[in-house]
């Protein structure tokens, strides 16, 4: 076929689409409290959308060479992808209309649910921080091409002069990340529909070049992603029968398939053999492909390789001579080169000259304005040499020796205490006796009941938080106001009934930042969001140098409610592996080596707060799973690091004293071995959405310590039922024995709003007696 245009020399595989200041955020939860209409978010996210292509052309990526992508969402792309093949679960039929399409009200009621219909499950986007809806397919979906939503995107930036590149998630990573519908068979793969599914694609293909456009981005992460339970072989068939049915489109775009996240391994050889145009290659976390076979050395020579060189996972300005040396390196298997972002930048805030309370700090730093300026500057190195680019190659090295040698970075006393740990310093006693110790102390039911932490961050807590940081409200009214919060949070709970209460931390405005905030080696950010799913938006911290706890961060707020109540706290804590996940962490030394000196600095707080009298303590690690690495050859040493820093922030406290930990959004199976050897008392775990799917991983491992999965799904508005809660925590009994077995919400309930989480909290409390009931147990 004859290529419009040539791939660009430079451009970036996605950009936040949240806005500079969370427009879209705050217009499509203006949508679904009904303030404003769907015409008139439509108006927002037109503005949205046309004010990011002109940013990004200002910043140097080409308006008419396909350099800019044409990667909006309102909520989650695999949402999008499912919602234009057809690809709607049968509980939502009611919401697609007679031409196959579904509305904005619809798209959310998918993403969110109603009533009795559970929205679709939520997991991770592979090992970044980003939650993504996952697609339920079986052998009855019939997909058609049920939105045009993509097509009228790509003409709307034409109707203004641009000629962007649509990005789609490809078709291999959407059946790979989909799970089988309820109506499946036992043992159905959605990949074995792969072939009912390409036609849609094909058909997409065309309309978009019909509509102009002259590249179109494939995104095939899964690739790349060694834990997908699929059989490789079948995933490699896929995509060689995927990419030659989709290559063979009569008048498509060129096609450009991307797959961030890591290396391509034994995927290369298949797409340097398809019909497409271009591969990007993600340089950061994979390598330089090296020993190709002659064959797929002579088929990459005829590609467009696009140097993934920057790195669009994290926020760090680095070496761009190193980046530049790296793409031109491309150049030995293909005189056809452009240079790109890893992956899309939209896990990083958008501009760091937002911020002006970074100091020196900010030198160091590239958000996602500073990284498409990073990509110019190296394309145009490619083009024009590297003299060219020579300024700029040299500030970037500058800065980094600057960062290198700067104080605090590297600090004597927290390199000498973690040097100086031993075997005993990361392991408790026998958790049997453990267990009958913490039993004696603590006196809970059969079924003990709590929460995961938070309680809802009502709009007074977020004003007062903000009034203080203005200087507008004095340090004691604010304290005043933060503890007549807890004594009303303490007060609902004991009126429910709850067994083990929180404090609900009305004084965090995150659960990492919390932290950073009280941390030595952390800085944070005024503007700094990204998204985490839907509208949910986190302002990840910097970890830029050594760790260190300068005084008690907690105990002071545990000890308040302790007073309040004869039931016992929970103290809350946030566990090094998600403070590092969650954060943008130093890139200059191991990770098991920052996580070590977070867990000493939690190991400090832990121990003070069981002096205070504290006889539970959660150290919430949901981003265990999340940083599990994609290549199955990494996987030996993160999880030594991860649970090795986990055990050395727990493993100093008294057997009376109870252990808790969380994670959400996890596949339990994959990690039950890391959980298991967590050695904590008790570990909850998101398992609502997925219908306590969980349970099985629990039963086949012979799991011995406290389990909660969770009963009530709070990333949803949705209110449980009594008899959904009771068939919950029946399905996890008839798995789990009943000494085992706590009950709790999935996650903490920050988002959530007062009349849903008490209604709903109820509920949970009505069910879990009437199976105490059931098992002649009252209480």
């Amino acid at each position: 076929m004859t290529i419009p245009t040539p791939f660009p020399i430079g451009t970036i595989l996605g950009y936040p689409r949240i806005g500079r200041h969370r427009e879209l955020k705050k217009a499509v939860e203006a949508f679904w409290a009904g303030d404003i209409t769907a015409e008139e978010l439509e108006l927002t996210t037109v503005g949205l959308r046309a004010a990011t292509r002109d940013r990004l052309a200002a910043l140097g990526l080409g308006r008419t060479d396909s350099a800019i992508p044409e990667s909006f969402s309102y909520y989650d792309q695999v949402l999008d992808v499912a919602v234009t093949v057809g690809a709607i679960p049968a509980r939502f039929a009611s919401l697609v209309g007679e031409d196959g399409a579904v509305d904005l009200v619809g798209y959310f009621t998918i993403a969110r649910g109603e009533g009795d219909k559970a929205p679709l499950e939520m997991t991770k986007w592979f090992d970044s921080n980003y939650h993504y809806l996952v697609p339920e397919i079986g052998p009855e979906t019939v997909f058609s091409l049920s939105s045009d939503r993509i097509v009228r995107e790509f003409a709307e930036a034409k109707s203004a002069g641009l000629v962007t590149r649509p990005v789609v998630v490809g078709p291999v990573t959407f059946l790979l990340l989909s799970k089988p519908s309820d109506d499946a068979p036992a043992g159905f793969d959605p990949l074995s529909r792969l072939g009912e599914l390409l036609p849609v694609y094909a058909e997409l293909l065309g309309r978009l070049a019909e509509a102009g456009a002259e590249w179109v981005q494939l995104d095939e992460p899964a690739l790349v992603n060694e834990s997908i339970v699929v059989a490789r072989d079948a995933q490699l068939n896929g995509l060689a029968h995927a990419y030659d049915v989709l290559g063979a489109v009569a008048g498509r775009p060129a096609l450009f398939v991307a797959a961030p996240y890591g290396g391509l391994d034994d995927a290369l050889p298949i797409l340097a053999a398809s019909p497409v145009e271009a591969i990007g290659l993600d340089l950061v976390r994979g390598e330089l492909p090296q020993g190709l076979d002659g064959t797929t050395a002579v088929n990459l020579a005829r590609k467009t390789l696009v140097a993934g060189v920057i790195d669009g996972h994290n926020i760090w300005r680095g070496d761009l001579e190193q980046a530049f040396d790296l793409a031109a390196s491309v150049r030995e298997l293909s005189s056809s080169v452009a240079v790109s972002t890893s992956t899309s930048l939209l896990h990083v805030p958008h501009d760091v000259d937002e911020e002006t309370g970074l100091g020196e700090l900010a030198d160091w730093l590239a958000f996602a304005d500073q990284k498409v300026a990073q990509v110019v500057t190296l394309a145009r190195g490619l083009v024009n040499g590297k003299a060219a680019v020579r300024a700029e190659l040299d500030a970037a090295s500058a800065a980094l020796v600057n960062r290198r040698s700067a104080p605090g970075v590297r600090v004597g006393a927290v390199r000498a205490r973690t040097a100086g740990l031993g075997d005993a310093d990361f392991n408790r006693g026998d958790y049997a006796a453990r267990h009958s110790a913490q039993e004696a102390v603590l006196g809970l039911p059969f079924l003990p009941t709590t929460t995961i932490g938070s309680f809802p961050q009502t709009s007074d807590i977020r004003r007062a938080r903000a009034q203080l940081l203005r200087g507008s409200l004095s340090e004691q009214d604010y304290l005043e106001l933060m503890r007549a919060e807890i004594r009303r949070v303490v007060e609902l709970q004991e009126e429910i009934g709850l067994d083990v209460i929180v404090h609900g931390e009305p004084e965090r405005n995150d659960m990492v930042q919390y932290f950073a905030e009280n941390l030595d080696g952390f800085a944070v950010t005024q503007n700094g969001w990204v998204q985490s799913y839907g509208t949910r938006c986190t302002r990840p911290s910097i970890l830029w140098g050594d760790v260190s706890r300068p005084a008690p961060i907690t105990v002071e707020w545990s000890s308040y409610t302790q007073s309040l109540t004869s039931k016992p706290v929970k103290g809350m804590l946030t566990g090094p592996v998600t403070i590092l996940a969650w954060s943008f962490v130093r890139d200059d030394q191991p990770l098991g080596e920052t996580a070590r000196q977070v867990a000493l600095a939690l190991r400090d707080e832990i121990a003070d707060l069981e002096a205070a009298g504290i006889a539970i303590v959660q150290v919430d690690e949901p981003a265990l799973r999340e940083l599990l690495p994609l290549k199955r050859k990494d996987h030996a040493n993160y999880l030594d690091w991860s649970v090795g820093s986990f055990r050395l922030a727990t493993a100093g406290v008294r057997d009376e004293t109870q252990i808790h930990t969380h994670l959400c959004y996890s596949e339990f199976g994959v990690v039950i071995d890391a959980i298991r050897e967590l050695d904590a008392d008790v570990t909850s775990i998101e398992a609502a959405r997925s219908r306590m799917e969980i349970v099985a991983d629990v039963e086949e491992s012979g799991f011995g310590h406290g389990f909660g999965p969770g009963v009530y799904d709070i990333h949803s508005p949705r209110i449980p039922s009594v008899d959904e809660v009771t068939e919950l925590i029946e399905r996890a009994l008839a798995s789990i024995p009943g000494r085992q077995l706590w009950v709790n919400p999935d996650c903490g309930l920050k988002t959530r709003g007062y009349a849903e989480t008490v209604e709903s909290l109820r509920n949970v409390l009505t069910a879990t007696r009437a199976v105490r009931e059931k098992a002649g147990v009252s209480a």
